[in-house]
């Protein structure tokens, strides 16, 4: 491939961004000659997004960094039908109001990572049920339905993958692509949008978008997607075994958040600095060569840049100095969860198990129980040896706190109340 010219597609090429594209030559011509307006798209399914959405926000980002214009398209009128791309089950359809609530939880995320105004390179932010709830259905059909081939459709591995394992699709969803595709034609007669950037499972859409706009307008228009992002263990980015790791504070603490960056698999450090900090490059293969305990230094300089980024400095210096004195000098972090519990409770005695769930440490108290039972849980940083153990007043420091844990790593305070 030759040497690209275009510095926002160099950048996001060397850090491992780029999947395909529909014509990366002409892209980067046009790119390097005058800034142009790009969009992701994302439906408003809750109030928050979370890190499996940070490659295309981050590549929102990069692409305003380099001086274009970048468009958060808010699936205000395409949340209405749901996206079958990687699901196996319908999506539960949402209200109006659900949906409006949904957008301005995301919106705040967007603020983080983008400056949106009104100048020439300001991002923008824009619903397009603006232009769908209005579509006459005959109308759309005879204008743009004719231009998409059923046959084709049913390639594409959205729609593929659902009906090879015989899950239903309904035509509501089916119809999810012909949208996105009639999304990116408004967005460039409205906007002057050339290019749609998404994740790999939405290359068909895109590249229907493209042709979309070839056959109805004559506009040359581009594609380009990003890799799948799974972990070293083969994991899909931004699930753990607690759940969704949330990019809105309200849905996850700012520590939390650091942490669960700080404990990502020693293979997945120097991958995850390019994609998710702005550290640059010279830094990041000096943090990736670093190997054995000094490991740990490139996972926290991972932490306290991802997390700046989406909560704030002030956040990730206050989660690092935290987990220093939860994990360095033992103590209590101010910054832990906390639960709060009645003097009166602790005075007659709670089941360990019991503590730890009502934590969040654990799902259920089964788990707790098997958690204590296999060395795992631990009261003060002492293993609870036994599974009927109890915590009273008498384990709470002179602050009134009792810390527990799950294993060396989740950490939980309790606090003694009235």
């Amino acid at each position: 491939m030759t040497a690209l010219k275009s510095d926002f597609l160099r950048e996001i090429t060397e850090r491992g961004f780029v999947h395909q594209c529909t014509d990366l030559d002409g892209l980067d011509a046009l790119m390097s000659e005058a800034p142009v307006t790009a969009y992701i798209g994302f439906d408003c399914t809750a109030d928050s997004l979370h890190v499996g959405s940070l490659v295309p926000i981050m590549l929102l980002h990069w692409l305003q960094r380099a001086g274009h214009r970048p468009i958060a398209l808010m699936g205000g009128g395409t949340t209405k039908v749901g996206d079958p791309s990687g699901k196996d089950d319908s999506r539960r359809l949402l209200s109006q109001t659900q949906i409006e609530a949904n957008m301005a939880g995301i919106r705040r995320i967007f603020d983080r990572y983008l400056t949106f105004g009104d100048g020439p390179g300001d991002a923008l932010m824009v619903n397009n049920d603006d232009w769908l709830d209005g579509l006459q259905l005959i109308d759309f059909l005879r204008d743009y339905g004719r231009h998409f081939s059923v046959n084709r459709m049913l390639t594409f591995d959205s729609v593929r993958l659902r009906l090879e394992r015989e899950h239903p699709l309904s035509f509501l969803e089916f119809n999810y692509m012909v949208l996105q595709a009639y999304d990116f034609l408004e967005l460039a007669r409205r906007h002057g949008c050339v290019l749609q950037m998404g994740g790999s499972d939405q290359w068909g859409n895109i590249v229907n978008g493209v042709e979309l706009g070839r056959r109805v307008d004559q506009r040359a228009l581009y594609g380009l997607t990003s890799p799948l992002i799974t972990t070293a263990a083969g994991a899909k980015m931004g699930k753990t075994a607690e759940g969704a790791v949330w990019l809105n504070a309200e849905r996850l603490a700012a520590y939390d958040y650091w942490q669960f960056w700080r404990n990502c698999d020693d293979g997945d450090v120097g991958r995850f600095l390019r994609l998710f900090t702005l550290l640059p490059l010279d830094e990041i293969n000096r943090l990736d060569g670093l190997d054995g305990t000094e490991i740990n230094d490139a996972k926290k300089m991972l932490a306290n840049e991802a997390t700046a980024l989406c909560h704030g400095r002030e956040a990730a210096e206050t989660a690092a100095e935290t987990a220093r004195r939860t994990f360095e000098r033992g103590g209590h972090g101010d910054d832990l969860p906390t639960l709060e519990v009645s003097r009166g409770e602790l005075e007659v005695g709670i089941a360990a198990y019991e503590l730890l769930c009502r934590a969040g440490l654990t799902a259920s108290n089964g788990e707790a129980r098997r958690l204590i039972k296999g060395g795992g849980g631990r009261l003060n940083n002492r293993q609870i040896a036994d599974e009927t153990a109890t915590v009273g007043l008498a384990d709470s420091d002179d602050d009134g706190l009792i810390k527990l844990s799950a294993g060396k790593k989740r950490h939980a305070l309790v606090r003694v109340i009235g």
